[in-house]
């Protein structure tokens, strides 16, 4: 990028002092040159190519408002299509123009004029304190929605964790109830000969005559 600052020399003669100022007809002028991130020392320039254009860098010249001095600055080899320019005072008045370089060499005529005036350093300080304030409010949102995630999250939990301790006491509950009534069933069908539920029952039959009586035996059938 080649710089160029003149002072008290007019635009028209800075072919004088080796600056290329060859116009080329065919190449038109650039187009939509605005001015973006505008502080008060600094600013940047963008612009655009009519379709069909072929460039391979850029011209512009920075002018103060009112005073005869000039600062060229040059660049080839490239397809950008801003510049930034710095060293600026505040709340001072700008001309800008912007001129395309073809492949053959000669620039296209400038641009139209564009002026601008750069704000003031207090005020360029209270926009980003008040960009900072924003953000901090985003961020501040945003931490709140994630504390409200979590809280969310664990009562959730809770409520999971009560459910389970609630059926557990269920089961344990009902324990006792089924040994209770295992127990009784089992009671019921002993006998004292066998408590595990036995029954007695004689093999032979009974005989009437006493003096021919046999000895009984008795089987358990379980």
């Amino acid at each position: 990028m080649k710089i160029f600052s003149l002072s008290t020399v007019p635009l028209l003669i800075l072919s004088c002092l080796g600056v290329s100022r060859v116009f080329a007809d065919s190449l038109a002028a650039p187009v939509n040159v605005t001015i973006k991130t505008l502080k008060s020392n600094s600013a940047v320039v963008t612009w655009d190519i009519p379709e069909g254009d072929l460039v391979i860098g850029f011209a512009i010249t920075q002018q103060k408002k009112d005073v005869r001095m000039l600062r060229f600055i040059q660049e080839v080899n490239t397809t950008t299509r801003s510049c930034a320019l710095w060293d600026l005072e505040e709340e001072t008045d700008y001309i800008v123009h912007v001129q395309s370089i073809s492949m053959s060499g000669p620039m296209s005529q400038h641009s139209e004029p564009l002026r601008f005036r750069t704000p003031k350093e207090s005020e360029t300080q209270a926009s980003k304190s008040k960009d900072e304030v924003t953000m901090e409010e985003v961020g501040a949102q945003l931490r709140a929605g994630e504390f409200i995630i979590i809280v969310v999250v664990l009562i959730m939990w809770a409520g999971v964790i009560a459910l389970f301790c609630r059926q557990y006491d269920i089961i344990k509950d009902n324990e006792p109830n089924t040994n209770k009534d295992k127990a009784k069933t089992s009671s019921e069908c002993s006998t004292p000969e066998h408590p595990t539920g036995g029954l007695l029952r004689s093999k032979f039959p009974k005989n009437n005559n006493n003096n021919n009586r046999a000895p009984s035996v008795n089987i358990i059938e379980v």
